[in-house]
């Protein structure tokens, strides 16, 4: 009698506290058995020996932009999300502004729905947009099956997803604070950044650095500020997406000491590229807020072993090579975004766990664990339990790989990492229970109906 669909012998559980040898016996997408030190007693469908690798629980991007429907050509759910497969991502949140039309209301979501449930390859869930025009249907946007709302303080570079100016922001905060939401923000100055700016292209000043410049961590400052204002008077929940700096970090966490309810997230790309590395590498490594420096590089990783970063989202940001080019040396000019669904966890274990000892249990939080939790996904998702979605990343963790061009998923072929060695492969990813990637290969399967409950 098979007892099981699957089970995953002899490997190394990366739980809350600690890691352990363990078992894991999985029914119907579910862990139904974890055993610790002794094998799982039954037969399966089918058994992985995972003998040297770690397990854990299958990360939770809160943060790409996959681009579908409209930008397809820059990305789309189904090379998108394979790349996460690939990179031991089990969850997505998928972004509402460069699809077109935008996620701003019931019809935006829907199209996107579909194309998700007809596409992906793991799970996923769906962002809803904040902007001028559709306070008044973000409570449809709600009975849809948002995740929460997306807002941006500065342009966000789509003609079709405007930016929230302050009275949006606070009717917007108002209303997702009476449906019991979050708002994840998008904080920089326009005023600041837009007049520094004209100031840099009117003096002819275009390199990279010019551009860091001016995008500057007090113009982050200065809206996180804002914003923290406005949660504490509507009482609306707040997540600040990629903080470039420790001390933006540390606003929140005072913010947090008097009650606000706020957390916050930072990218990959901020742990470990800094503005020399956009200097010489070019609009590969274009984003925003920029790339900063070496001491900011450090002074992240810190405020994460301490407890200070809640989430880690890759930002992942693509676009077709014609616009991650510079023309004459103006990087201005060129379209800002890292591709990056792929390598978050490399850059993790190589950046965190192997240079600067942070631990596994750290790096599960942040990146499944925390978001679970926050997202209201948690227990169902981010953690090794029995009863708990089966979504799992099976870790090679002392395994050197130098990534290639031709090992990315993505509809193009570019990452700031190409040629870069990181310790630590990912072997296999299941999504509740299935096998969806293993070995550098996406395993050909009937894609089942993911969507939000």
């Amino acid at each position: 009698m098979l007892l099981y669909d699957l089970i995953i012998r002899n490997g190394m559980v990366v739980g809350p506290e600690e890691s352990f040898t363990g078992e894991i016996g999985i029914k119907n997408g579910k862990i139904i058995k974890i055993t610790r030190d002794i094998p799982i007693e039954g037969k399966a469908k089918e058994e992985i020996d995972a003998i040297g690798l770690h397990i854990f629980p299958g990360l939770i991007d809160t943060h790409v932009h996959f681009n579908e429907p409209g930008r397809t050509d820059w990305e789309g759910i189904l090379t998108g999300s394979k790349s996460l497969a690939a990179g031991g991502v089990t969850t997505y949140f998928d972004m509402p502004l460069n699809s077109n039309p935008p996620t701003i209301d019931a019809y935006g979501f829907r199209l996107k729905q579909e194309q998700a449930i007809k596409k992906s390859v793991t799970d996923f869930r769906l962002w809803g947009g904040l902007v001028p025009e559709n306070v008044q249907l973000l409570e449809e946007l709600i009975q849809s099956g948002v995740i929460g709302f997306k807002a941006f303080m500065s342009p966000s570079g789509i003609d079709e997803f405007h930016h929230s100016d302050d009275a949006t922001l606070m009717a917007g905060m108002g209303e997702i604070a009476r449906l019991g939401s979050i708002l994840a923000v998008h904080a920089e100055s326009t005023v600041m950044t837009e007049l520094l700016a004209a100031s840099k292209i009117k003096e002819g000043k275009l390199s990279a650095l010019d551009y860091c410049e001016s995008r500057p961590i007090i113009s982050e400052m200065e809206a996180v500020r804002r914003l923290l204002s406005y949660a504490e008077l509507t009482g609306c929940k707040v997540h600040i997406v990629h903080a470039s700096s420790s001390k933006v970090v540390e606003l929140i966490t005072e913010a947090k000491k008097k009650g606000i309810d706020v957390t916050v997230e930072t990218c990959p790309h901020y742990l470990s590229l800094t503005s020399d590395d956009f200097a010489r590498l070019g609009p590969i490594a274009k984003c925003a807020p920029p790339l900063r420096s070496s001491d900011e590089v450090e002074a992240l990783w810190k405020a994460l072993a301490n407890g200070e970063i809640d989430v880690i989202g890759s930002d992942h940001s693509p676009a077709p090579p014609e616009m991650k080019s510079s023309k004459d040396g103006n990087m201005f000019a060129a379209w800002g975004g890292i591709s990056g669904a792929q390598t978050s966890l490399s850059v993790l274990l190589e950046e965190g766990y192997w240079k600067r000892n942070i631990s596994l249990q750290k790096i599960a939080a942040s990146m499944s664990t925390n978001p679970a939790k926050r997202f209201g996904l948690y227990p169902q998702k981010g953690a090794v339990a029995e009863g708990s979605d089966a979504d799992l990343a099976l870790i090679s963790l002392n395994e050197p790989f130098t990534l290639k061009a031709d090992d990315l998923f993505y509809r193009h072929a570019h990452s700031p990492y190409i040629g870069k060695t990181f310790r630590g492969k990912n072997r296999i990813t299941i999504v509740k229970g299935s096998i969806v990637y293993r070995n550098g290969e996406i395993l050909p399967q009937e894609n089942t109906e993911t969507i939000p409950q």
